[in-house]
């Protein structure tokens, strides 16, 4: 609102005249309004996504700390209790082990976060739409929770026009930008809906990991 001209003076009734009048321009889309009794269960899944973010950062931390010391990888998923105890012995400066051993602390109790969360959710699913998400895992590569996500964050299918608006809203495309005829280089990486991107990001990885006849193809085609 700030960028539109004449717009140093704002109020209520400022503001709602100049949004009545880009939509009556066709400026503004307007906004799908998703059904308040499934909102609740969308946002425990998007808070399940930035835990398991958080996870995935204290992984990572202990397997690159070995990498920076120039020690030979874990070869195991740290995740696992079992192989998670020792990764600090290594380490001459106690400090180092010290803080490889933050890292693991955190990991029990995130999981268990998630479990809980994730028994919550699938619980409540059930009551919602247990038959489209269950058609979803049938999708190669598509588990239990990456349908969760897919179903609730889309919700309606049919509120999308066409393909690529459905597309673009899952950030699966970017934005060329030009001047003068000119091309700048690609944007719009954070114009979309994030948990979508995550979910059919996952999905591809595991199809390929299961699917021998596309992964010579990606090789063939240089993908």
């Amino acid at each position: 609102m700030k960028a539109i001209h004449g717009g140093k003076a704002k109020n209520d009734k400022i503001d709602a005249h100049k949004i009545a009048v880009r939509l009556r321009g066709g400026m503004v889309p307007m906004a799908y309004v998703y059904p308040p009794e499934m909102r609740a269960t969308r946002d425990l899944l998007r808070r399940r996504c930035h835990l398991r973010r958080k996870r995935a950062e204290v992984l990572a931390h202990i397997h690159n700390t070995h990498s920076h010391y120039n020690l030979p990888e874990i070869g195991q998923k740290a995740a696992y209790k079992a192989n998670g105890e020792g990764v600090a012995e290594p380490f001459p400066e106690p400090r180092v082990g010290r803080t490889l051993e933050m890292d693991g602390a955190l990991i029990d109790p995130y999981d268990k976060l998630l479990g809980e969360g994730e028994l919550s959710i699938t619980r409540t699913a059930k009551a919602h739409d247990v038959h489209t998400s269950a058609r979803l895992q049938s999708v190669p590569g598509i588990g239990t929770t990456p349908a969760l996500v897919i179903r609730y964050e889309i919700h309606d299918i049919a509120r999308f026009p066409r393909v690529q608006d459905f597309v673009s809203y899952c950030r699966l495309v970017k934005y060329a930008k030009e001047s003068a005829g000119k091309p700048h280089g690609l944007s719009g990486n954070t114009i979309g809906n994030p948990q979508l991107k995550g979910a059919f990001s996952e999905a591809a990885v595991l199809c390929l990991r299961l699917n021998q006849p596309w992964q010579r193809v990606l090789c063939q085609t240089g993908a």
